[in-house]
């Protein structure tokens, strides 16, 4: 098997065995009914996760947490994501992108009452900023939080493409608390529980890949929320936000660099299995070069997820190296697992081999998170400053 060293300590080693054998013992044995989009089986692996204590793997023990740093971390991402990048995924929406903004910015109380049942498992976290007509231009979002008498918000709007949605049980939610002020000036954020009364969940469209994990959305029609779950100050929702897109962005980065080496790890296999004009298709320089290409690919992909992990581990900014890192993985994520299904032929068309699978999945780690031409635009902008 194919697999790019990464200088680990110890530590981070014994964290990276622990996503493998999870891996191997409770993934692997039901992926195939996870892809069917069966929700009992992505809770029971849920549970394995919280089990293994991965799903609070990078928070303070505090909280029940392993306190594990960033490098470790993503390195467990792209280990699941190898498998299963749905899941993967999923995991990442919970620590990422709802987990961290809640360390961050959310006030004692509010971390004493929902990070110890996240960080246990109990509690599944969710990600709420895109709508219907608010995608790249987050900040345009139209969902409304109006202040009532009684300090509480009332939100109307809906919310789509959410991760986590269908099994989720906490939200983050944005939404527009000062209707006269333009753009994302405007935007708070919401701590909303599932069950408030109010807030009803959809199934969201069928996807084209990521089948194993769910997304949905949220339609909120005067779903009344307490004062005490603003997160953060009034109008800071966005800033919270695109803060926690930037641990986001190396999470993509790490889930595309391991669904690239599940792709090269299968072509490999097969072009040392298949004969054609009675020698094996690895025998042929033009499938040489493709895998060739495919391994230099993953390599300076996944130095760019280290280096932005690095640089978050210490305390740098690393907005433009998040970008960079999700711009480039994401984009040779496609190309990996297409020429994966190239050297496959006819077969990597079929649902027979998984290299189908990885070409489906591929496709959105481009699009979700910021498409790859907001990572331009970001990398760009850091780069004439």
């Amino acid at each position: 098997m194919f697999i790019v060293p990464i200088p680990l300590t110890e530590s981070q080693q014994s964290i990276v065995d622990l996503a493998r054998d999870f891996v191997a013992k409770d993934l692997n044995p039901i992926v195939n009914v996870l892809e069917t989009g069966d929700l009992t089986c992505l809770r029971q692996l849920w549970q394995c996760m919280a089990e293994r204590g991965l799903t609070g793997l990078p928070f303070p023990e505090q909280y029940g947490g392993a306190a594990v740093d960033s490098i470790a971390y993503f390195a467990v991402l792209e280990e699941i994501a190898k498998v299963s990048s749905a899941l993967a995924t999923a995991l990442s929406v919970h620590v990422s992108l709802a987990g961290f903004p809640l360390l961050s910015a959310g006030t004692q109380a509010q971390k004493d009452q929902y990070l110890p049942d996240m960080v246990l498992g109990k509690k599944i976290g969710a990600f709420a900023l895109t709508e219907p007509n608010a995608g790249s231009d987050a900040g345009s979002g139209i969902t409304t939080a109006v202040k009532q008498p009684d300090g509480s918000y009332c939100l109307n709007g809906s919310k789509i493409f959410i991760s986590n949605a269908l099994v989720g049980h906490v939200f983050l939610v944005t939404a527009r608390t000062q209707a006269n002020v333009d753009g994302h000036k405007g935007l708070s954020a919401f701590i909303v529980e599932r069950d408030l009364p109010g807030l009803t969940i959809a199934k969201g469209d069928e996807k084209m890949g990521l089948l194993g994990g769910d997304w949905g959305e949220l339609h909120f029609d005067n779903c009344v929320v307490a004062e005490s779950q603003r997160l953060s100050d009034e109008g800071n929702g966005f800033k919270l936000f695109m803060n926690s897109l930037n641990i986001g962005r190396i999470s993509i980065a790490a889930i595309s660099t391991g669904i690239a080496r599940a792709a090269l790890d299968a072509a490999l296999q097969y072009a040392k299995e298949r004969k054609q004009f009675n020698q094996p298709i690895a025998d042929f320089q033009a499938i040489q070069f493709k895998l060739a290409d495919m391994a230099v690919k993953i390599e300076a992909a996944r130095s760019l997820v280290f280096n932005a992990a690095h640089l978050k581990e210490a305390g740098q900014d690393f907005s433009m190296e998040a970008a960079m890192a999700k711009y480039y993985a994401s984009e040779i994520c496609n190309q990996c697992a297409s020429e994966a299904v190239q050297i496959f032929g006819g077969y990597g068309y079929t649902k027979d081999f998984p290299v189908e699978r990885y070409f489906r999945d591929a496709r959105v780690m481009s699009l979700f998170e910021g498409t790859s031409q907001i990572q331009q635009l970001i990398i760009a902008k850091k780069l004439l400053m």
